[in-house]
Order: structure tokens, then C-alpha cells, then sequence
């Protein structure tokens, strides 16, 4: 992926080059170390440098699940991915490490598509960050004085749109907008268009994603359908109504990144946004109304 600058930390010489050559290959730009603590030196000298991490856990030095407790307690990299590769594949080991942080893992030995898959959708993750904190920035005057408003979305474009813009009426909401975008995707493609798990699953390793929401928005059974956007603040917090017209979902599921589905190249955005965008985040019923909220201070 053009522009995409991963550091590669496995202390093992042959699995270090193997990973370096397979990344080279595919257009990443690579830096390899090979250890933890030379991992976060590289790390705190540019912080702004690495776009994914594929951090390896057992390091003789510094482990993986320091390094990743230093990166996740640093606020500039908060949202930088990091991949957890390990040979301990026992589920309490995968939780120890999503509790840590790392929301993409895998598990060796692991093949070449496996680690391409997972590297390509941690950096689509952090440039869609990246591109939303931008765009956020853009429309910060436009929304200081706003305290209630109620707006209507229908296609991935316009919850992204309206995601930066109303991110500005929080605090810190450079940490809003990823949690904000994402839950109001999550109510376009699997609520008012009823995209499945697996079906975003199989769509995305055919690249087909964006061809699909399209052609069932222009569906009569979907073209109708909207999601709805409520803003509210007070002094003391900041409050997030997204409601959809789809059937819901079993919402519960999705509140943490469990070690069942720590392999998918999906699925953790509600969880990434109960974790780093707010304070509070609460589905009710069936799951096609969420509340988020930030507080004001």
C-alpha cells in the first residue's frame, strides 16, 4: 500500500526478513527492529512515522505487551494499530493482549495472505483516521455554538461527512470522530441495509464492499431508509443519539474485540469506539439505537 510505512519488531533474523520481503513486495515501506526497546526508541523518535506496527510478543529484552503498554499510554498513538504476532494461541493469551490494545492480531505460523489481509486492513483503518481528523479540522468554527440539532444521513459518504463535522461540538474531537464515524456506518451498511458479519466478511476479501452498499441503497426495499443523527450538550456532557430503521442486531457481542474474532479484518469499531471515543456507549433493544457520551470536562 502506497505510503504506508510499517515497523516490522521480531527478534528471530529468518521470520524478521521473511516479513520484511513479503511487506517490500507489496508496496509498504518498511523499518525493522529487533526488539522491544528498539522498537520504542524508533518509535519515540517519530512517533508520526509508523502507520502500523506488527509487533511481536515474546522478546527477550522488552516484550510485546510492554511495548504495546507504552505505545497505548502515549495520547499521539493511541490510535496507531499495532498487530500482535505470537505463537501463543491459547485463548487467555489473545484476551491478554486485546485487553492490551491490540485490536489485529496473529498467530504463527501464519501464510503471506494472512499477513497481508491483516496488515492492509490496520492501515485502511489508520488512513481513514487519519483522512477523518483532517476533514474534522476543516469544520471546527462552522460548529461552536451548536447545542441540540437532529440530522438525517443515508449512505456511508454522508455519516462520514456529518461525523467530522459534528465530532467539533465535543471536546477532543479528534478522538470522536473515529467512534462517531463509526457507529454511524455500522447503521447504514448492518442496519438500514442489513449487511451481515459474514457478509462484510466475504465482500471485503473481494474487494467488493463499496459495490454492494451501492447497489442496495439503489434497492426499493433500502432506497427509502435513512439513519438519524441527535447532538446535544450541556455543560457537563456531550450526548450522541444514532438511531436506524433496520431489524437490530446482537449488539452485545460486538462491545468488546473478542479472542474469537481477533483474526477478522472487521468488526472491531464498536468496540474501538466504546474504548477510545467515549465515555459512556449504550445499544438499546434490538440494537438499532445507540447513545454515546462525552463528557464536557
Amino acid at each position: 500500500m502506497t505510503n504506508t510505512c510499517v515497523l516490522v519488531v521480531e527478534d528471530e533474523p529468518i521470520n524478521r526478513e521473511l516479513l520484511l520481503e513479503n511487506l517490500s513486495e507489496h508496496g509498504y515501506a518498511t523499518v525493522s527492529a529487533e526488539g522491544g526497546e528498539e522498537a520504542w526508541r524508533l518509535i519515540e523518535e517519530t512517533p508520526e512515522r509508523f502507520d502500523v506496527v506488527l509487533l511481536d510478543r515474546l522478546m527477550p529484552d522488552m516484550d510485546g505487551i510492554e511495548v504495546l503498554r507504552r505505545i497505548r499510554t502515549t495520547p499521539s498513538l493511541q490510535h496507531t494499530p499495532v498487530i500482535m504476532q505470537t505463537a501463543l494461541a491459547a485463548e487467555a493469551d489473545i484476551a491478554e493482549g486485546l485487553n492490551a490494545g491490540a485490536y489485529y492480531y496473529l498467530t504463527k505460523p501464519f501464510t503471506a495472505e494472512a499477513l497481508l489481509a491483516i496488515v492492509a486492513a490496520a492501515a485502511k483503518d489508520h488512513h481513514q483516521h487519519l483522512e477523518l481528523e483532517a476533514e474534522s479540522r476543516k469544520t471546527a468554527s462552522s460548529v461552536a455554538c451548536l447545542y441540540r440539532a437532529e440530522f438525517r444521513f443515508k449512505t456511508p459518504e454522508e455519516a462520514r461527512n456529518l461525523a467530522t463535522m459534528v465530532a467539533h461540538g465535543a471536546p477532543e474531537p479528534g478522538r470522536i470522530v473515529l467512534g462517531l464515524s463509526e457507529l454511524m456506518l455500522n447503521a447504514v451498511e448492518h442496519g438500514n441495509l442489513a449487511i451481515t458479519y459474514d457478509e462484510k466478511s466475504a465482500l471485503i476479501k473481494d474487494d467488493a464492499l463499496f459495490e454492494e452498499v451501492a447497489r442496495r441503497l439503489a434497492l426499493p426495499e433500502y432506497s427509502s431508509k435513512f439513519a438519524i443523527l441527535e447532538f446535544e450538550k450541556d455543560d457537563k456532557e456531550v450526548r450522541f443519539v444514532i438511531r436506524d430503521q433496520g431489524k437490530g442486531f446482537d449488539w452485545k457481542s460486538y462491545l468488546e474485540i473478542t479472542p474469537d474474532r481477533a483474526f477478522d479484518t472487521h468488526g472491531r469499531g464498536i468496540a474501538m469506539a466504546r474504548m477510545l471515543s467515549f465515555d459512556s456507549l449504550e445499544f438499546e433493544g434490538s440494537g438499532n439505537v445507540v447513545r454515546a457520551v462525552v463528557k464536557a470536562n
